[in-house]
């Protein structure tokens, strides 16, 4: 049994969804692991991530859309200590998740066809979202 770790760091452009799906696969086939599981967590509280299809960008549309109505921006929230998208991005955090376990198997995660990992960014302004990752099998 081994265990391996790392750190990706993603630039993100504001609000939206980054795929990162490549990334997370190449370092998954470099660690040389056949059989284990894949931890993922993204090391903030104001963005997320999402296994989500990969094909149909009007599923990340309609996500987004959804999101906004179930964690509108507004005055109408406590915190908003670094502006009027703070809240409503840590909701959208909690709604959608910070990490995720993915089985790898023949040395690959086991992704279906139309999946993708994404993460998503629920503040308006750019950042650099750092992921943790956690390899553990044989």
């Amino acid at each position: 049994m081994r265990q391996l770790s790392t750190t990706l760091t993603v630039a993100t452009a504001g609000r939206g969804f980054t795929e990162i799906t490549a990334e997370v696969c190449g370092w998954v086939a470099e660690a040389g692991l056949r059989e284990g599981l894949l931890t993922l967590l993204v090391r903030h509280t104001s963005a997320s991530l999402l296994i989500q299809e990969n094909a149909a960008r009007a599923v990340r549309t309609d996500l987004a859309r959804w999101l906004e109505r179930l964690a509108p921006e507004g005055d109408h929230y406590a915190h908003d200590d670094e502006g009027p998208d703070d809240m409503p991005a840590h909701l959208r955090s909690v709604l959608t998740g910070v990490s995720l376990s993915i089985p790898v198997l023949d040395g690959r995660p086991r992704l279906g066809t139309w999946q993708g990992i994404w993460l998503a960014e629920h503040r308006r302004a750019a950042h650099r979202r750092e992921i943790a990752l956690h390899l553990i099998g044989a």
